[in-house]
């Protein structure tokens, strides 16, 4: 009968590793970032963070950030649409959205270097797309009767931590 038990327990633990992934490389990783809750949550909601080494959690995160960039540039398209006739807000609007496209389009970037094990470019890459969202808010700043919304200013922050996530992933790798 304690062998039964004995057996029981491997399985539960063998069956809550896969499900949980890797929970000590996920947390381990993670503690070499900035912001480690969204780290973790982040890379425990992807099934692939399973069986994932950590150059591949960073490539996870790179996915959770080019799916928020692409989030952001599609929200701000569609507000193109539901503002008013203000053609300054709309021509701010407009540029915003191709800068969050091209966030999403430099981290793409970051997958090629990842694959080729080109850490640097992939940390320069990373660094350009946490840089997009600083020249939208400064596409509002030079018009002073715009107002930088707290919906985007929120969406920016949010794609800065993904990217420093990144950064402190890439950093954990070495290059």
């Amino acid at each position: 009968m304690g062998s039964y038990f004995f057996f029981f327990n491997i399985i539960i633990s063998l069956a809550l590793t896969f499900v949980n992934g890797d929970a000590g490389l996920i947390q381990k990783t993670c503690k070499s970032t900035k912001y480690y809750d969204l780290c973790v949550s982040s890379l425990k909601s992807d099934p692939t963070s399973v069986n994932s080494d950590t150059k591949s959690l960073a490539m996870i995160m790179v996915g959770v950030g080019m799916a928020n960039a692409t989030a952001i540039s599609t929200f701000l398209s569609s507000q193109l649409l539901s503002t008013t006739n203000d053609t300054i807000l709309k021509k701010v609007l407009k540029e915003c959205s191709n800068k969050y496209a091209h966030a999403g389009d430099a981290l793409q970037a970051s997958v090629q270097d990842f694959h080729s094990e080109l850490y640097d470019y992939a940390y320069m890459h990373i660094m350009a797309a946490a840089d997009y969202p600083t020249a939208c808010h400064n596409a509002f700043r030079r018009y002073p009767g715009l107002i930088y919304p707290q919906e985007i200013a929120r969406r920016e922050d949010g794609l800065k931590h993904i990217c420093e996530v990144v950064l402190g992933i890439i950093d954990h790798l070495g290059f």
